[in-house]
């Protein structure tokens, strides 16, 4: 249904409004791709600070809408990069008190707030949309959901920061798109002596992404992975980590006991992965902070529109950013 949804855009047109208003994004990546971004139903769950980042980005793309799903209510924390929501919602339901800012960036967009439990929808309640965002829920309600996504055809995505860590993991199962390939052509006359130019050749490609759970299960103690981590970096550690606190704390490393969840934090790296990880990494997990928000949030929907509009490469499978070495990269896990 999904796929057909976005695919199925040759029937589709845009109004006038529409052309004038995504006139940039038309000459940047085409008519067809704008179509299929038009025609992108797109659910968030978990309206937070990233929530908010990704929201605008994929609003401002012009999707046909976005549905935010979220029980939580707006709290003091919010305030350090929930920007969709006024000081004056404190204590209101976080998806709705979202709706007035975000419907501002774009009203072209339809928005909607849900104020259900994520854990409590069932797996059919995801499959109709064409993309999902999780954020903030445990491992094993995102494998729940991500297998859903699987069975229906579903754009998968999840992510999440944790002060100034985060990451952005995607399922978009086998994934076909158009990604421009250089090449030189030759324009010279047969007589002369050869002259060449740099052309861009469109060119279709397919990527086959693995389910979330092959992720967890990846082990990385391997000798082989070991060896790249010097070169890489420990992001991929971390987020085994952070996902294992939240799994078995029920909750995420909070500034108010930061002592006794470093300790934990602590024991669990050198279960996982003794004299590699350094301590320092676990002195900023507290909150979220607006600019990792705006980071990973910018990588996500910049990925999600890729991913709708069938055009470049996506990250294949795993992004991280990192605070230790002050930048975010790519890994490649479970393929």
């Amino acid at each position: 249904m999904s796929e057909v949804g976005i695919k199925d855009t040759n029937s589709m047109e845009l109004t006038v409004q529409e052309a004038e208003l995504y006139d940039r994004q038309i000459r940047l990546w085409g008519l067809e791709s704008q179509k299929r971004i038009r025609a992108a139903r797109i659910l968030i769950c978990g309206i937070n600070g990233l929530g908010a980042e990704i929201s605008k980005n994929i609003i401002l793309a012009g999707v046909k809408s976005v549905t935010f799903l979220d029980h939580n209510v707006v709290s003091e924390a919010d305030r350090c990069s929930q920007f969709l929501v006024p000081v004056s919602t404190l204590g209101q339901n976080r998806a709705e008190a979202s709706l007035t800012r975000a419907q501002a960036l774009n009203p072209m967009v339809e928005l909607k707030a849900d104020k259900d439990v994520v854990s409590e929808k069932p797996d059919e309640f995801f499959t109709s949309f064409d993309v999902v965002i999780v954020i903030g829920a445990p491992r094993r309600e995102m494998i729940r959901i991500n297998n859903a996504c699987r069975m229906k055809g579903v754009k998968f995505f999840g992510t999440d920061v944790w002060g100034m860590f985060g990451y952005c993991f995607a399922d978009l199962q086998e994934h076909q798109f158009i990604e421009d390939v250089f090449k030189h052509k030759i324009i010279s006359k047969e007589q002369d002596k050869v002259k060449t130019e740099l052309v861009a050749v469109p060119t279709k490609k397919t990527l086959l992404f693995p389910p979330l759970q092959d992720v967890f299960e990846f082990d990385c103690r391997k000798r082989e992975y070991l060896k790249t981590v010097k070169r890489k970096g420990f992001a991929l550690m971390m987020f085994m980590i952070l996902h294992r606190f939240r799994e078995e704390q029920k909750r995420d490393p909070c500034f108010k006991k930061a002592p006794e969840d470093q300790a934990i934090l602590l024991q669990y790296r050198d279960e996982l992965a003794s004299g590699i990880i350094p301590d320092s990494a676990f002195t900023h997990l507290y909150s979220q902070i607006s600019p990792a928000a705006a980071i990973v949030g910018g990588v996500v929907g910049q990925e999600v529109i890729k991913s709708v509009s069938q055009k470049e490469a996506p990250h294949h499978n795993l992004f991280f950013f990192d605070p230790e070495r002050g930048d975010g990269y790519i890994e490649t896990i479970g393929i």
